[in-house]
């Protein structure tokens, strides 16, 4: 039974995930004073169901959106070694990311490609798209339950290489991803990540080349999730138009981006289609409403976006 005071609970659920829902009862309600009386409880719900969405907290701005998130904690993390565009919008409050409307995001749990990810990211939505535009998110721990136990264990020996190729024009640059301009500074972020890398004088200016886990155990409640982007970072992932683009223009080996297992061994795509598949039979839509502040465990759910018409606007903190 899930109780949080003032508020009214139910869920949004698919299968055997589930979003808890949120909203005030009281008149007077004041979110940010509910929201910190509340906060142990709320950390508490959490790790049960992996995600809350808060709705009708009467909050607009991105600044409220900011001080409701500072109540978890005060040191927001910055956007460092990223994989997709994004604007920040103030501190380090950013746009989710930021792919032409018509483009659908898989499914993935954030930094999920990397040694060192975010705890919990909240999302904010201040803009609503005409149509559209949902974020999806799925239990990582259904999703473990529900794979080939020997596809498990073959990920878990072997784990994932995330291999990019920077290159003026294509993808995101190394000074975006590294958010510096200094060389320096790049080899010392990938020394600091057990991150092999390249400078190069020909078709890439930079190869950086990283072996991560591909499941984990939550560090507070040990349960076991899915936890890589394996299908995100691999060339099957793109439509086929792209994909041939890509091949014909590059090879298969200076893609701008590309995964492996961690040996270097190609993956097998039908192993990959089930992944997705799995993801996809796990998914949870909801439609945004202004205001709404939803909460993720980045371990326990992997979120998504779907296409949309008009405008939509989602600003991101992570901590």
């Amino acid at each position: 039974m899930t109780f949080l005071p003032d508020s009214n609970t139910y869920f949004f659920e698919t299968n055997s995930s589930k979003i808890l829902v949120c909203e005030p009862t009281n008149k007077n309600f004041d979110a940010f004073v509910w929201t910190l009386t509340n906060k142990l409880l709320i950390e508490k719900e959490i790790l049960k169901y992996g995600a809350i969405l808060f709705r009708n907290f009467g909050l607009y701005s991105v600044s409220e959106f900011n001080r409701f998130v500072q109540i978890f904690s005060s040191n927001l993390l910055d956007y460092v070694y990223r994989s997709t565009p994004r604007t920040r919008l103030g501190g380090k409050i950013y746009t989710a990311t930021e792919y032409p409307a018509d483009r659908t995001i898989p499914m993935h749990n954030e930094n999920a490609y990397a040694h060192v990810w975010p705890e919990k990211i909240f999302f904010f939505s201040t803009i609503v798209a005409t149509e559209g535009g949902e974020t999806p998110v799925v239990d990582s721990r259904n999703v473990y339950k529900k794979l080939d136990p020997e596809i498990i264990k073959k990920f878990e020996e072997k784990k994932v290489i995330y291999v990019r190729n920077y290159r003026t024009g294509v993808d995101l640059s190394w000074q975006e991803v590294f958010q510096t301009h200094n060389k320096d500074e790049v080899e010392d972020y990938c020394k600091n990540n057990s991150i092999k890398w390249e400078w190069n004088n020909g078709i890439s200016e930079l190869t950086t080349k990283q072996v991560c886990q591909a499941t984990l155990s939550h560090p507070q409640t040990q349960e076991k999730v899915w936890f890589n982007q394996a299908h995100l970072f691999h060339i099957s992932g793109l439509d086929n138009d792209t994909r041939k683009s890509l091949l014909e223009e590059y090879g298969e080996n200076n893609l701008p981006r590309n995964a492996f297992y961690g040996d270097g061994t190609p993956f097998e795509e039908d192993i990959l289609d089930h992944i997705r598949e799995i993801y996809e039979q796990e998914k949870i839509k909801f439609k945004w409403q202004k205001g709404d502040i939803m909460l993720l465990d980045n371990v326990l759910m992997a979120h998504g976006r779907q296409p949309f018409k008009g405008e939509r606007k989602v600003a991101v903190a992570m901590i």
